[in-house]
């Protein structure tokens, strides 16, 4: 088990209160997952510490997992944040590395770009390093559209024509799944199709 000693201090419910999902934390790992209650592991807030209520806190550790935490309660493991000036020496969990979860588009997508896209990367990080722990393909339709993201009307008063915003084009319907759009906007996809000018030449 590789960890790290961190200086740090334990924080109360109301200093938490105070926290946003930007600040990182350290919590037990004694979890349903890692089960290692002899050290800690980083973490983020689900949501801005003012929004807990009822003493209980939520934190989703580097790991995916998420943990409750009562930072008051003097049986609980505490929530701390890494301070040069705290008290405390905690052990802190490392990370061995990542599960590259990549939405990635292969043109044409046969299985001999496939085998040298892995080729590539056994070379850049070693055959030994990089572990292929699960493959799944899925056929991209050869279709080209327009995505835009609308406006979704707010309250009673709808309108006809509500604000739009294209955000790609001559691209692929599934590519709409791995956009990100704006709070208050809906993806809205359209066929592509191609402005033909018709004016006469000389």
């Amino acid at each position: 088990m590789n960890t790290e000693k961190i200086t740090a201090r334990r924080l109360s419910l109301e200093e938490v209160t105070k926290l946003s999902m930007k600040d990182r934390l350290f919590i037990s790992a004694d979890t349903a997952q890692l089960k290692l209650p002899d050290c800690y592991v980083p973490a983020f807030l689900t949501k801005s510490g003012e929004d807990f209520e009822g003493g209980s806190i939520t934190a989703r550790t580097v790991f995916q997992e998420e943990v409750s935490c009562l930072p008051d309660d003097e049986n609980d493991a505490g929530v701390y944040l890494a301070d040069e000036n705290g008290s405390v020496t905690i052990e802190v969990l490392q990370s061995a590395g990542v599960v590259l979860d990549l939405a990635l588009f292969v043109p044409g997508g046969d299985k001999g770009a496939l085998t040298a896209l892995y080729a590539a990367a056994r070379q850049a990080f070693g055959a030994d390093t990089v572990q292929i722990w699960r493959q799944g393909l899925k056929e991209v339709p050869d279709v080209k559209v327009d995505i835009f993201e609308e406006q979704i009307p707010r309250g009673r008063k709808g309108t006809d024509n509500p604000k739009r915003d294209r955000r790609a084009f001559d691209t692929y319907p599934t590519r709409a799944d791995f956009i990100e759009f704006s709070a208050g906007w809906k993806p809205v996809i359209e066929i592509h199709r191609p402005i033909v000018d018709d004016t006469p030449t000389i």
